[in-house]
């Protein structure tokens, strides 16, 4: 859930009456209940969402621990987010994805986008090469500094 949302949530239980409150999107769970004067916020992962995402990943990649260790391994140039955001991709749901592995792309192409604030921002090859790894499924939130994509 974007910390904009969240704040404005905790915002709105903190000026009304309401004692406590419960939302559950696609990304997480976020139950936020007024203790006293301050309200608290709990994040909650929802695993019954995961679950699925790890079961349609091919059997050979095994469990989450090692995809997470695998971009240390990576050489090559590494593109990074410059924001928060939602990761795409393309720029609409039907079409061709900016960029794909075994893409050639020179620097400043647009290799994805990232929604941020409901504004779509293009993300461009910070240096010319040859797209060897997509780190991101399309569609996921990514932080600041996140690895998205590897070049060589």
């Amino acid at each position: 859930m974007d910390l904009r949302k969240l704040k404005t949530l905790i915002d709105l239980v903190s000026e009304s009456n309401v004692s406590e409150l419960e939302i559950t999107e696609a990304d997480g769970k976020v139950r936020i209940v007024k203790a006293g004067a301050a309200p608290v916020a709990v994040a909650m992962p929802v695993m019954q969402q995961a679950a699925p995402a790890q079961m349609a990943a091919p059997v050979a990649a095994g469990p989450a621990a090692p995809a997470v260790e695998a971009p240390a391994e990576e050489t090559g140039h590494v593109v990074k987010s410059p924001m928060v955001g939602t990761f795409y991709r393309a720029s609409s749901p039907g079409a061709k994805a900016f960029a794909e592995v075994g893409d050639q792309v020179k620097e400043g192409q647009a290799v994805c986008i990232i929604e941020a604030m409901k504004i779509m921002n293009e993300i461009e090859a910070d240096k010319d090469g040859t797209i060897t790894k997509i780190l991101v499924e399309n569609g996921q939130p990514v932080e600041y500094g996140q690895p998205l994509f590897i070049i060589e």
